[in-house]
This record gives C-alpha cells, sequence and structure tokens, in this order.
C-alpha cells in the first residue's frame, strides 16, 4: 500500500514496513524504532537494551568483532538513541549503508546491513542462555554516567525537573534512559527476560529509504529478523491533560550561581490536531527562534535572561519555557515571561513576528527534504500519532495561518507549572 507521502507501507514479521523507493541519495537509510509505553517498571532495563545488544551478536560475539563488520560494510554507520514522544518510550536503531552501485562489492550490501541489524536485534552475544555479564556491569554504568551527567548539566536538570514536578502523576514525567535507583538490581537473567518481553511487545516501524523496494524490503526482515512475533502492535495515544487551576510554583536548591527558571504549559493541541499548524507558529513566535517574544524581550530588551527560549512535544500537547537568570532577578522575570504568555493570548502579534517565523519553519521543512533520515523521522510521527500530514501539506498549513489562528492557539496553552533552581546561599 503506498500513501501520498511516498513511503510504501507493509508488514512482516510483526513488524510494520515503510519503504521511500528512490535514487536520490548515495547511501541506503535504515531506521528501527521499537516503541513501548512510558512505565516505572520497564523503563530502565528498556534503556540499557540496546547498550548491552550493541556490544556483541551470535557472529561477531566480541565488541571489537562487531566494529570490524561495519568496516567490511565500507564503514556503514550504526547507532542508536533512547528517547520520548509523548508517553511512549522510544528505541531508535540507525544504520546506513553505501548504495551497492557505488562500489565493487561481493555481497549486496543492503542484504548484508539486513543481516547484521536484525542479528544485533535478535540474536544477541548470550552466556549460560542470558546476556554476557560483563556486558551488563559494564553497560549499566554507561547509563549511570549519562543519567549522571544530567544532573551535573544544570540547565538540563532544571528542564528535566520542571517536567519531572509538573507530571508528577504521569508516566510522561519519567527520563528515557530510565532510574539510576533500578540500574544496581538489574542482572544479566532479569535484563535477558526483559529484553524477551520488549521484543515480542514493543511496536516496531522499520524504514528504508534508498534504491530498493517494498518487496524487497519484506523478504530481507523475513530472512534476518527471527522474532517470534504473532502480530504487529500499535501505539495508543498518550494522555494529554489540559488544566485550567492556578499554576503550581516549586522552588529548589543546589549549589549554583545561575539560577535556571523553567515553566510547563498544558494544551489539548497535538500533532493529530487540526489546529497543530498554529501550534507550531505558538511556540515559534513565543520562544523557538532567535526573533521570537522570549529571546527579544526577556533576554535582549530586559537584559534578564542569558539564555530564553520554548520548546513544543506535539505528541503530548505539553510546552516548555527554558531560561537562565540572576537569582534576584527572579519575579521580574517571572512577570516578564508571563507577560509574553498574556500578550500572544491576546493576539499581541506583529506581522513581522508572523512573517519571520513562517520562513523559520518553512526552512525546516524544506531542509528536511535534502535528507534521508529526517524525511523517515516526519514520516514516524504520522505512526505515532494516526495522523497523515505530508510535509507539502504542513507547509501549506503553516503559509495559511493567521495571526488570530495564532491568538486562538496560544488560548489553548496554560500555564501550568513555575520551576526554579537557584543557589543555595540565596535567600
Amino acid at each position: 500500500m503506498t500513501t501520498r507521502t511516498g513511503f510504501e507501507h507493509g508488514t512482516a514479521g510483526g513488524i510494520r514496513i515503510h519503504v521511500l523507493p528512490t535514487r536520490r541519495f548515495k547511501t541506503f537509510a535504515i531506521s528501527l524504532y521499537a516503541g513501548s509505553p512510558l512505565d516505572e517498571n520497564t523503563v530502565t532495563t528498556t534503556a540499557l537494551t540496546p547498550f548491552v545488544l550493541r556490544r556483541g551478536t551470535v557472529s561477531y560475539p566480541e565488541t571489537r568483532a562487531f566494529r570490524e563488520r561495519l568496516e567490511q560494510l565500507y564503514g556503514a554507520g550504526f547507532g542508536f538513541d533512547v528517547y520520548k514522544r509523548g508517553d511512549n518510550q522510544i528505541v531508535h536503531f540507525r544504520m546506513d549503508t553505501i548504495n551497492d552501485s557505488f562500489v565493487q562489492s561481493p555481497e549486496s550490501l543492503l542484504k548484508s546491513s539486513f543481516a547484521f541489524l536484525g542479528e544485533a536485534l535478535t540474536a544477541p552475544t548470550l552466556e549460560n542462555g542470558v546476556f554476557r555479564t560483563s556486558y551488563v556491569q559494564t553497560e549499566r554504568d554507561t547509563v549511570r554516567k549519562k543519567l549522571e551527567s544530567i544532573v551535573n548539566d544544570k540547565i538540563r536538570y532544571a528542564a528535566e525537573r520542571c517536567i519531572e514536578v509538573m507530571c508528577r502523576n504521569e508516566p510522561y514525567r519519567l527520563h528515557p534512559l530510565g532510574q539510576r535507583k533500578d540500574l544496581d538490581g538489574i542482572t544479566a537473567e532479569s535484563l535477558y527476560e526483559a529484553y524477551r518481553k520488549w521484543l515480542n511487545e514493543a511496536v516496531f516501524d522499520l524504514y528504508v529509504v534508498g534504491d530498493t523496494s517494498i518487496d524487497e524490503v519484506k523478504k530481507l526482515v523475513e530472512e534476518h529478523f527471527t522474532m517470534d512475533r504473532s502480530s504487529t502492535a500499535e501505539y495508543t495515544a498518550s494522555v494529554v491533560r489540559s488544566d485550567s487551576s492556578e499554576p503550581q510554583t516549586v522552588v529548589e536548591k543546589l549549589d549554583i550561581n545561575q539560577g535556571k527558571l523553567n515553566l510547563g504549559l498544558r494544551s489539548k493541541i497535538t500533532y493529530s490536531d487540526k489546529d497543530y499548524a498554529a501550534a507550531l507558529m505558538y511556540n515559534g513566535i513565543l520562544g523557538g527562534y532567535p526573533h521570537s517574544k522570549l529571546f527579544v524581550n526577556v533576554r535582549e530588551k530586559e537584559s534578564l535572561a542569558y539564555y530564553a527560549s520554548s520548546r513544543y512535544d506535539g505528541h503530548k500537547g505539553i510546552a516548555t519555557i527554558q531560561s537562565g537568570i540572576e537569582i534576584q532577578n527572579y519575579e521580574k522575570a517571572v512577570d516578564i515571561i508571563r507577560k509574553q504568555l498574556d500578550d500572544m493570548a491576546s493576539g499581541v502579534i506583529s506581522d513581522n513576528e508572523m512573517t519571520q517565523t513562517k520562513a523559520m519553519i518553512r526552512n525546516v521543512i524544506k531542509e528536511m527534504q535534502d535528507s534521508a533520515f529526517e524525511l523517515i523521522a516526519y514520516d514516524f510521527n504520522r505512526q505515532l500519532s494516526g495522523k497523515e500530514r505530508t510535509a507539502e501539506e504542513l507547509l501549506e498549513q503553516v503559509g495559511n495561518i493567521s495571526a488570530a489562528d495564532v491568538t486562538r492557539a496560544a488560548s489553548a496553552f496554560s500555564l501550568d507549572t513555575i520551576y526554579f533552581l537557584k543557589g543555595q546561599k540565596e535567600e
């Protein structure tokens, strides 16, 4: 089945397959997304799993042999990431391999890449029927260090704490890399058991962009992804809350010199909503770009912030504001940030802000067309949300947005949480 996005869609072996046949790129871009609900009981084992999987497979049990195999595939790239989209934890594996027509290869590089990725996922190095203990111990430390580095990076720490406070009764509060307190209790046996369950229950989406066909990819999946999956799983929509109660304020202290002021806003507008383009414009005008209200008014005109910006997770309907301020400027900074929110909800939006923001969003969407992995990431939003919206349609929708549309979107965002991280010595 083909959709208007150019991707052809199908299933094989309990995996959803998405192929964009094209000769535009000199490489094959392969993305494998494995998604599961964010859950306190599984978030840490799920995050740890790809770190252990990258250490070796049945054919390449040692890490060095694993990497040497990639070199033999003309320096194929292999990597992964773990993040969240809405209330889902996503493990994302990526491979890029040069197209066979550009090298003198005795083997099909696409086939070899599938053999490698399929084995990395489904046939890891085992010891006594479970993961190799030394790999699990080393990678537990890797994940621990990554989680500790967030505490050391106060900008990231404040952003995470704001989300934790705001969503304390929701799965979205969880960090996609898991919880440090869980790591010590994870053994080779318990992780292997969790991995087998994850392999069976996660939603798998496999993408290929390059000079191939959906039929070829289906055969390669059936041949190299030996997973005992009876059916393809589906994503369930994230729970979106829009509370109208008074915003909560949480102040915490650490040994820092510069205050971190973060605000969390809730909205019912998500990726699948007809007002999504208006919400994108709202975030862009509020704090998404260097010409935005937060940057110009809080940072430049009032010199209240070292940085000031906003982000929007369209799969959860949450926007966050991040700023770094002098600790004594807290009240003044909160007032002026709230004024930007009130101004937008009251329709104080200039033609220049509209024009510049549309241009910035247009550039982002157009640049996406030049990257196979960006094309994949865009289509994956459709799988997550159940909403089909081509890049061309989104461009057109953004182009048609009026200041009144942005004002209406602004009214749909309500301030939920004010989080302030300040120094221990300050009173």
